[in-house]
């Protein structure tokens, strides 16, 4: 199990109304995503504070092949998506969860 660490580049207007912007990204990639057997949860998507055109979208995958092959799948999907509301494409890393004892 990996998580997927997505970092989106909105304009400035689509970071105005980013809820409906993502909202509209995750309804396009929904089906592709979902039937994917690398599914492994749903994604939590966080705007950041100081810079609000970044949005970092996390969630957890089965592995970095499955992963990279669902990235790869979405890259056509996202081209028109990309032009109306985007500087720039997503930026994808994998990350391991460290099982750090916090109590």
């Amino acid at each position: 199990m990996i998580t997927v660490i997505e970092t989106w580049h909105l304009t400035t207007e689509a970071a105005e109304n980013a809820l409906a912007v993502l909202q509209e990204m995750d309804e396009l990639l929904d089906d592709n995503a979902h039937h994917h057997p690398g599914w492994a949860g749903h994604a939590r998507f966080f705007q950041h504070a100081s810079d609000p055109q970044r949005v970092t979208m996390t969630y957890p995958w089965e592995s970095v092949e499955q992963a990279t092959d669902l990235i790869e799948s979405e890259t056509p999907l996202l081209e028109d998506f990309y032009r109306r509301y985007c500087v720039r494409p997503r930026e994808v890393v994998f990350a391991h969860e460290l099982p750090v004892d916090v109590e």
